[in-house]
């Protein structure tokens, strides 16, 4: 009887294999662009989400952020063409973008309470799942080549503040005075959000709370990236200022593995961008890779379902940009737009910012 049921089991599988694989066609479906076989090379690169909506930048702005966007997903992507690893096209194309006062990166991070510029950042690889983080910079000009360090130098996967710039003197890291990051527009906006505060201190007398001052909705930055190689080896970069305003010692997603940054040849690489705590809490980018490989998901449609329902019904905004270990990409975000950057499937750069 049991041996029956076995075949009557097999045969019902045989004639409808939909019922095995019903989680494959969940969401919208995305076409797949190559095999297990035969891998394509990927890139693609984000410069932060937010209440970036048509209008808000002028043409020359505008103008600007594309093409520094359309130049760092260009370098990547040539890094890839001449058989440089993915962990070197997503540090090629991040120190660009963290040499460009437009982003919260590097040359362009935000302001602290305190009025300094604090930054994070991170990497991993996804062939050995190894991992470099660090945190609470002032001086290392370009904080993703440090996380990389300390994933390759060092036995440590995380590095803070003081500790971490000594470990930068040793591995011989480019060091600049803090006021290298100190740009005119970041500092304009850390005034405007104090003065608001301040208008707004007789109704909150809790600092330890976020007030509607410190909302990111004007504070969404970070850079990312995230790449397939020619042997087929994913990585993900991800570096930040964090947030206008932050205090005490605060550290968003950026350098947390599994949050703002992950990477696994298994399944797919994430960077995302946003309000941290949130994507803190719902490890963002370790639960895309969850679904795709527990769930059989697609890598788009695992990243809509964390950033478009997890994250929204727990009140984050922001987004991700992903790329699974065939080539496919998935980009989502459930703010009003998100600058980001990628290759087509004709070799092409494409680059973004709206939702629409």
């Amino acid at each position: 009887m049991k041996r029956l049921i076995g075949y009557l089991f097999v045969a019902v599988l045989l004639l409808n294999p939909t019922i095995l694989f019903a989680q494959k066609s969940a969401g919208t479906e995305v076409k797949q662009l190559q095999g297990p076989q035969n891998p394509r090379l990927g890139f693609v690169i984000h410069g932060g989400a937010g209440v970036i909506s048509r209008g808000s930048l002028s043409p020359e702005r505008e103008k600007e952020y594309r093409a520094k966007l359309e130049e760092a997903v260009l370098a990547g992507y040539k890094a890839l063409q001449a058989g440089k690893s993915s962990l070197d096209a997503v540090e090629i194309a991040i120190r660009i973008l963290e040499d460009s006062p437009l982003f919260n990166a590097g040359k362009g991070a935000v302001f602290t309470n305190e009025g300094k510029n604090e930054l994070d950042a991170s990497i991993m690889d996804g062939k050995t799942l190894g991992a470099g983080a660090v945190a609470g910079l002032t001086r290392v000009r370009n904080p993703i080549t440090l996380a990389r360090a300390v994933m390759e130098k060092s036995e440590h996967v995380m590095m803070v503040g003081a500790g971490a710039e000594k470990f930068a003197e040793q591995q011989k890291m480019e060091l600049v005075d803090p006021k290298y990051f100190w740009t005119e527009s970041r500092w304009n906006a850390l005034q405007r959000i104090l003065k608001e505060e301040k208008e707004k201190e007789e109704k909150s007398k809790d600092h330890g709370k976020l007030t509607e001052a410190e909302k990111p909705a004007n504070k969404f930055g970070t850079v990312g990236a995230v790449a397939l190689d020619k042997d087929g080896n994913l990585a993900a970069g991800t570096s930040t200022g964090g947030m206008t305003n932050k205090r005490f010692g605060r550290v968003g997603d950026a350098p947390i593995i599994g949050a703002g940054t992950y990477a696994n040849n298994a399944t797919c690489a994430v960077s995302a961008t946003g309000w941290g705590e949130f994507f803190i809490r719902l490890s963002v980018a370790r639960d895309i890779s969850s679904l795709m490989e527990y769930r059989a998901m697609t890598v788009q449609q695992a990243a809509d379902l964390v950033i478009k329902t997890k994250l929204q019904k727990l009140g984050g905004d922001g987004g991700v940009v992903a790329i699974d270990k065939f080539g496919n990409i998935g980009v989502s975000f459930n703010s009003e737009g998100m600058y980001r950057a990628y290759i087509n499937a004709e070799g092409k750069p494409v680059v973004e910012i709206y939702k629409d």
